[in-house]
């Protein structure tokens, strides 16, 4: 399995503290079947992005790992003015090894009221924005229509795997649900930031995914999309999302319609 949201580099945000906090965070990793992880550490206001250091911490990781793991950088992104600016200057800082793919996660509190322009511009310059964690969120809880659109737009949606079972509460987990119904959904990963606290739980996620939706559905979320993120490769076929279009403003829909043809 491949797991691409996840805060395994010590001393950098508010994952593991140490370096032996993220080798024990990747061995349970390990244990549970998963073969590559993304680092992503933050990058907003409380925590500064420092790709250097996080190059060497991930190199230091690497030597205790002897290769049973492999590692790969990318970011927990927030829209903000400087992030995006530097965005422009040089992504590869940024995207899931440098390629394609971009995390990006919205606070609790607010979301800009430009935050569709702003995900359709980064399309417009060939990055593909992955929305992390949407269940989580209580403003798209209370309007689904915004991801709904940031969907249309051609942005991709990554759930936790905890969200599965009651671990972020009934209300993270009944969305998680529904947008899997609805083929919203096009990774799971862990969002794992430590043992006690944010334990790694992709495996188990993948088990109940393939209980409750069916083996392909679990392969693919678990192992074809993240892959292809990791790789930066295009994704595979998907299937249809439902109600897409019932979630959004008429006026919006005519206006992507006219560009994607849908």
């Amino acid at each position: 399995m491949f797991d691409i949201h996840y805060h395994l580099l010590y001393g950098v945000d508010d994952g593991p503290r140490t370096l032996e906090e993220s080798v024990a965070l990747a061995e349970a990793s390990i244990l549970e079947g998963v073969t590559h992880v993304v680092a992503t550490p933050h990058s907003n206001d409380e925590h500064p992005f420092q790709p250097e250091v996080n190059r060497k911490r991930l190199a230091e990781l690497n030597d205790r790992l002897c290769g049973r793991l492999t590692l790969g950088l990318g970011c927990d992104f927030h829209l903000s003015y400087d992030n995006l600016e530097d965005l422009r200057r040089d992504r590869s800082k940024y995207t899931i090894n440098g390629k394609q793919y971009l995390l990006v996660e919205f606070a609790d509190s607010s979301i800009p009221a430009t935050a569709a322009d702003i995900l359709y511009g980064l399309r417009l310059t060939g990055v593909v924005p992955i929305i992390t964690h949407p269940e989580r969120n209580p403003i798209l809880a209370h309007k689904p229509q915004r991801l709904a659109e940031w969907i249309q737009g051609g942005c991709l949606v990554q759930i936790t795997a905890s969200s599965l079972t009651d671990r972020f509460g009934k209300r993270a987990r009944a969305m998680s649900y529904d947008l899997l119904r609805k083929n919203w959904v096009h990774f799971i990963a862990s969002d794992a930031h430590s043992i006690e606290g944010r334990p790694p739980a992709l495996g188990e996620a993948y088990r109940i995914l393939e209980k409750e939706f069916g083996r392909e559905t679990a392969d693919r979320l678990c192992i074809g999309n993240p892959g292809a993120a990791f790789h930066g490769n295009p994704l595979g076929q998907q299937p249809e999302p439902l109600d897409l279009y019932e979630e959004s403003q008429p006026a919006k829909r005519g206006f992507l319609k006219g560009i994607f043809g849908r």
